[in-house]
This record gives C-alpha cells, structure tokens and sequence, in this order.
C-alpha cells in the first residue's frame, strides 16, 4: 500500500482553475464515496479550501491510485487529463505527511501562517472519517498534522496579528473607503468558516455588520458570537443591499449569490461607493458587478496578491516555524514506523516461538531419561537464541516501517514465515 496526496494549489493553477475543482462542503460525502469505490483506493480525504483542493488517499497500487485521483480532478476541471497532470502537486510515502503538516501550520499558504487553513485541515479529517473513507492511516496522519500546525502557532510568530485572508478583506475595503471602516454599513453573506472570519475582522474594524445565512441561525449564532448588528436569512439579501457599503460574500454553492442585474436595481445611486469583496470557491458574484459605477470588486486572487505585501516580519518566523514542523514530523514517522511494524514482528515472535515449544515437546519423547533441571537448561539455551535470531529481523522491521523498503521487507516476512 502507498500514502499519496495529489492537488492544485494556488502556485501552480489560476483561480478560474481552482473554482473549478472546488468541492463544496454540501458535495463533499458523494465525492468521498465515488472516490472510495475504486478498487485501488482503501482510504480517502478531501482538503478543499478556497484556494487549493487535494486529495489523499491510501491506495494498494501506486501508479493506478494516483491516475485515479488525477482523472477526478482533471474531470471537475473539465479538462482532458494531458492538460492538467503536469500543474498537480503529487506526492507520496513521506512526502504527504510533510506536504500536510506544512498545509496545517500555514507555510503553504497564499498568506504565510493564516489561521483558518488549520481549521479547513482538521474539518477536512473529521469529515472523512464520518463519511468512513478514512480509516486509522488517514485518521492519524490529519490528527498529527493539526497538532503540527498548532504547535507552530503557540511557539512562533507566523501568526501574529492573525493576518488571514479575512483581515485582509476587510483592510482592502477600508483602503477603498477612506482609510476607516468605523460607521460604516457591512453585509456578509454566508455564516461558514469564511463568513464567521469576515465578520469578525469587519467588527473590529469598527464595522456595522449584518449576516446573511441561508440558515438563519446559524447567522444569528455568529452575530451573538462577534458581537455583529443583525442576522437575516438569504431572503433578507435584497432588503439590505441597498444601504451596504461593504458586502463579503462568503458561499461556495457554485452559483452566483450577487449578480450585476439585482445589484444595479438596487441602486438608485450609482456613485454611492460600494465595496464587494468575492470569497467564494467557486466564485460566488457575477464578474459583470465589478464595471457598475461606483462598485470596486475584489476576489481571493486580489485578496491573495495584497496578503504578499503585508507579510513583514513574517518571513523571518519560517525557520522556526519549519523547526517544529520537522520535530512533529519525526516523532509522527518514528510512531509510525513502529506502530506499522509491530504485528508483523508479534506476529514473527509468535509463530518462531510456537515452533520452538513444538520442537522441545518432540526432543523430551525423545529424550524421556533427562531431568527437569536438564530440560530447562536446554529451554534456556533454546529460547536464547531465538531471541537472538528474531533480534535483528524485528530492528529492521521497525526502522523500515512506513516506507515503501518497510512495506517490502513485510511482505517477504509474511511470505516466508507464513503469517
């Protein structure tokens, strides 16, 4: 078996191509299940954040598991398979948990450390083992890795002032409107992840902001939570359009939620100025918004380019932060090797050791004249060098355990040994 992460990300892929790709949370437990259905495939999880989707998947052949993965992605894009494979991110063995833990701790990230993706990763865990498409491989792998991530947050500065895709919104809109945000009219529609960050950076921009939910409490619950003016359900959308001066839209359906027509109507005034900031995967307001008078549209490639001339001191923090980084991943690959050795090696000792009690049951019929005191010297010498013998084939094991050699070398002990 072979651990593999196959992806787009940011670095490789424009926007218009990630939306594409993008698996909402609605959709997420029917892709896991198509996804688990292939034969090759034993265990399988989705990251999908507004800016990467990957997939991670336990699989019994390499090279089949992987074109799986590839081909579902390439078939979301809407692409033939030629014109993607080369811009996927594919990793295997050791190189998923590594991709992962750095995923986790932010240093792969469109803005350095941001906090959210650590909560997008540990969702992304919790949701494959409920829809049971991932098993104790995948299980641990996502537990350690936001343990990583946390790690690097509680002991380096990657982090500080919580600079998120979230703050930089909110930044770029007060830019737009004067320097302040303090008085003016916020909406943000959609209560997820995305919305509640939005809405918490706008509030302590000084914003007044009202919440947008299809599920009107769960807006309710975010306005209670952050202090925020007003929750309505999406019906409520057109009621306050009018009077927004900021609108964050935050839902990842695929569908657009603002489009230019509804917009336009809305305004009388079209030189009251109004800042629309995109958050979608896939975007959620139609491109068509941004050339209405008086309307300055941003989406995450915007949000995205701004985050990199803000980072600072930020730089300095990934050593650090890719220290801790590398001790998780040591303690994660140690753990592992011996956990994935362990029954084989039992397994060994068992049936070596039932072998010798076998033989020493024969030799006393055998034998019938020497004394009990004769016998367990002989048991003694016996169980000696058996223990001996399974020494170096047990280390070996262990210290290989979780590779592609381990997975070898376990395979030839259990065709040799029969177990």
């Amino acid at each position: 078996m072979s651990l593999v992460v196959v992806g787009l990300e940011p670095d490789r892929v424009p926007l218009d191509l990630l939306e594409r790709v993008a698996v909402p949370e609605d959709d997420l437990a029917k892709v896991l299940a198509d996804l688990a259905e292939a034969a090759e495939v034993t265990e399988v999880a989705v990251v999908s954040t507004c800016l990467r989707t990957e997939v991670y998947a336990v699989v019994d052949r390499f090279h089949d598991g992987v074109g799986h993965l590839q081909r579902f992605l390439a078939e979301r894009a809407g692409l033939d398979l030629g014109q993607l494979a080369d811009r996927m991110t594919v990793g295997f063995d050791d190189q998923v948990a590594d991709h992962l833990f750095r995923v986790a701790a932010g240093l792969r990230s469109a803005v350095l450390g941001e906090s959210e993706v650590l909560g997008q990763v540990r969702r992304a865990g919790e949701q494959a083992v409920a829809a049971q498409a991932a098993g104790p491989v995948l299980r641990e792998l996502f537990r350690r890795a936001v343990l990583a991530g946390r790690r690097v947050r509680s002991e380096t500065a990657i982090s500080r002032g919580s600079l998120s895709l979230s703050h930089v919104a909110a930044e770029l809109a007060a830019e737009q409107l004067g320097g302040t945000l303090a008085g003016r009219s916020a909406l943000v529609v959609g209560a997820g992840e995305m919305g509640q960050g939005v809405t918490r950076a706008l509030v302590a921009a000084g914003a007044r902001v009202q919440v947008v939910n299809r599920t009107l409490a769960r807006a309710e619950a975010l306005v209670a939570e952050a202090g925020a003016a007003g929750a309505l359900g999406l019906g409520g959308l057109r009621r306050v359009l009018p009077s927004a001066e900021v609108v964050a839209v935050c839902t990842a359906g695929g569908v657009p939620i603002l489009e230019a027509a509804t917009l336009e109507a809305l305004r009388p005034d079209a030189q009251t100025p109004l800042v629309v900031v995109d958050l979608g995967m896939p975007r959620a307001v139609e491109r068509a918004v941004g050339q209405l008078p008086g309307v300055r549209l941003f989406d995450l490639e915007d949000l995205r380019a701004r985050a990199q001339e803000t980072l600072g001191g930020r730089r300095a923090e990934v050593a650090s932060a890719e220290a801790v980084v590398a001790e998780e991943l040591a303690r994660y690959r140690a753990e592992q090797r011996a956990r994935g050795a362990a029954p084989v090696v039992a397994a060994l000792r068992r049936r070596v050791e039932a072998w010798q009690d076998e033989a020493l049951v024969r030799a006393r019929r055998r034998h019938p004249d020497l004394t009990e005191e004769q016998w367990a010297a002989v048991a003694t010498v016996s169980r000696d060098l058996v223990a001996r013998l399974l020494h170096q084939p047990s280390v070996v094991l262990k210290e290989a355990a979780g590779t592609s050699r381990g997975e070898r070398l376990v395979e030839a002990a259990r065709a040799l040994f029969g177990l």
